[in-house]
């Protein structure tokens, strides 16, 4: 019975996780033997010993759920103000797939099949960009290559990198009776892709002050040109 009581002690104490050593030498259980005894239990072990790796893998969930949302906040305007609707695909041959690609940019209009809208996730998951590129996707170009833009900026060749004024060429837009919009989601800043940081690739005219570039969200008249070019 003496034996008993010791040996159940003994596996007491290895649940609660205080054994230290494969004898135990307190004069109460000389004689006892435990094998392979653990010190800490398995869940504890595993937290301290991965506790990096753990905190990373929360802070990707994190980010992840929040980059959801934040995707989520910016088609809800959509869904508020137009007639667009961005459902989750089941077997549709045509879709936008949104990826962590290298920078943010989404091709013009509907292409077919799979389309890639890339949001990296570390400098464009932010609403007014996330709406920027998913405009291009309904087919928008950007503001200051409207057709009639000349009349309302002056892009400054000379400032931008050669490799990025494609961004910059004028194209034959459908403007569909609305007016050049300085506010659009679609226009750049007065600095974009410029070879120095103080240096303007777009002015605007004949008022150089006029502000440009913001991305907030979408203005009225993107939303107008929206409902317009979709018959919404």
């Amino acid at each position: 019975d003496d034996m008993d009581t010791r040996a159940s002690l003994s596996i007491l104490l290895l649940l609660f996780g205080i054994s230290q050593a494969s004898t135990l030498t307190d004069e109460r259980f000389e004689g006892v033997f435990v094998s392979e005894p653990e010190p800490l239990d398995i869940t504890t072990r595993i937290l301290e010993s991965n506790n990096d790796l753990i905190l990373n893998m929360w802070a990707f969930l994190f980010t992840a759920y929040n980059n959801k949302l934040v995707i989520a906040n910016a088609m809800s305007t959509f869904h508020s103000k137009t007639c667009i609707r961005f459902v989750a695909r089941s077997t549709q041959s045509d879709y936008i797939s949104i990826e962590n690609k290298d920078g943010c940019y989404s091709s013009l209009g509907r292409t077919g099949g799979k389309q890639v809208v890339s949001l990296n996730r570390q400098g464009c998951v932010y609403h007014g960009i996330v709406q920027h590129e998913l405009n291009h996707a309904l087919g928008f170009y950007h503001e200051q290559t409207r057709s009639d833009r000349d009349e309302y900026v002056k892009i400054n060749w000379e400032n931008m990198s050669p490799d990025m004024a494609y961004n910059f060429q004028k194209q034959n837009t459908n403007n569909q009776k609305t007016p050049y919009d300085y506010g659009s989601i679609m226009h750049y800043g007065r600095t974009a892709f410029s070879i120095q940081p103080e240096l303007e690739t777009i002015t605007p005219i004949p008022d150089e002050t006029v502000e440009i570039g913001q991305r907030q969200g979408m203005s009225n008249t993107d939303i107008l040109r929206i409902n317009k070019l979709y018959g919404c």
